[in-house]
């Protein structure tokens, strides 16, 4: 190389090919977060709005029922405030709670403290295991929803039978109550259930789905009969529909919990990003390629199976699934033993009395023990078993 030899510059800076290349996975998770918004946007923006709101002539609302009502003499109050229900309720009043589930614990208690003993009629729309088991005590709902949505009555309730078939499916529902009505069926548990009061003249009614108040059902099936015979037992209707604002019952001693400091939004937010982040891990995980099944070399024996999944259910704290499947099985089992069809080992009006008779034993302690609530810890759980199996071997020997 001779002096004053230039030598050609080389460039380091990336050129446009690289630089998209580093940056497709930034920019196309951007435009997915982008797209997941406007998508959540559209589809907020064809929400029900008046759901269950008597005042609404939406598909989804219920005001055909109230002027039905209406023409037969009811008055239909709306509410929003316990406070207004503690006041309305009476002997002389159904109480309706569109939205049970939107309540907390201590707002529930609060609620069938006022209803309980007032005599009128409480109504509970489509209320899950997370407020009906304190608005209507003995009355639990089952994990599975019915498989059709009109069912019969198949009991003896007047309204019921009057009515015919109705758009009641939806959350199913066990009682422990024996003067109950269980009505509409499905697989067995009932999708309405009437709970009389232990005094006053007062009753709950349990619905396990909306359909028979939206304007848009009302003239389907027996919708119509049955809504109406529900809501105008009494002259005065009381539509409670829950608000948030309600500070009729405070749920904390003046202090704010952690979810109250964040700004309204953050859920759908949270939402945006998650959809986010599961497209992103789609569309790495399609990097692999698709999976290939594979033959078990070897054969699993039952116990090493059933030793794993009690583990399984053990690192889930899935105590609530472990008593279900062993009251379900030994329920299974004991049916034979006692008389009863296998179909109906899961009734309780149907095994409880065949083995009390069978026993000679307390019919509340055998509910409690067949169809109660999931145990609250391990050694509880250890009990329940070793109950299921004395259980089981009284009946075998006699």
């Amino acid at each position: 190389m001779t002096a004053g030899t230039t030598l050609p510059s080389t460039s380091v800076s990336p050129t446009v090919r690289q630089v998209w290349t580093r940056a497709r996975g930034i920019v196309l998770a951007l435009v997915l977060l982008v797209v997941g918004g406007v998508a959540i946007a559209v589809v907020r923006s064809d929400a029900r709005h008046g759901a269950l709101d008597p005042r609404s002539a939406d598909l989804h609302g219920s005001r055909a029922v109230a002027e039905l009502l209406a023409d037969r003499g009811v008055s239909t109050r709306v509410v929003t405030t316990l406070d207004e229900v503690r006041t309305a309720a009476g002997p002389h009043t159904t109480v309706l709670v569109a939205a049970p589930d939107l309540l907390t614990h201590r707002r529930q208690s609060a609620l069938h403290a006022a209803t309980a003993r007032s005599g009128g009629r409480t109504i509970l729309v489509a209320a899950s295991n997370w407020s009906v088991e304190r608005l209507a005590p003995g009355v639990t709902a089952d994990p599975a929803t019915s498989y059709g949505s009109t069912l019969s009555p198949d009991c003896t309730l007047p309204a019921a039978q009057r009515a015919g078939s109705a758009d009641t499916g939806g959350i199913r529902y066990t009682t422990s109550h024996l003067d109950a009505d269980s009505c509409y069926p499905s697989e067995r548990l009932a999708t309405l259930v009437r709970v009389p009061a232990a005094s006053g003249g007062g009753d709950t009614v349990v619905l396990g789905a909306p359909d028979i108040l939206y304007n848009n059902r009302l003239d389907k099936q027996g919708n119509a009969s049955l809504a109406l015979q529900l809501l105008g037992s009494r002259p005065h209707l009381v539509w409670y529909l829950p608000s948030l604002s309600d500070n009729s019952v405070p749920d904390t001693n003046g202090q704010k919990g952690f979810f109250d400091l964040l700004p309204s939004g953050w859920l759908w937010g949270t939402l945006q990003l998650f959809i986010a982040a599961a497209v992103a891990a789609f569309w790495r995980a399609r990097r692999l390629g698709p999976l290939v099944p594979e033959k078990l070399p070897v054969a699993i024996r039952a116990s090493e199976t059933v030793e794993g999944r009690a583990r399984l259910y053990r690192k889930a704290n899935a105590r609530d699934r472990a008593a279900a499947a062993l009251r379900s099985t030994t329920r299974t089992r004991l049916a034979p033993l006692v008389g009863v069809p296998v179909s109906q080992a899961h009734a309780p009006e149907a095994l409880l009395p065949a083995l009390s008779t069978h026993l000679h034993g307390d019919g509340q302690n055998l509910h409690s023990l067949l169809f109660g609530p999931p145990p609250g810890d391990d050694a509880a759980l250890i009990a329940l078993t070793d109950q299921l199996d004395a259980l089981e071997r009284e009946v075998r020997r006699s």
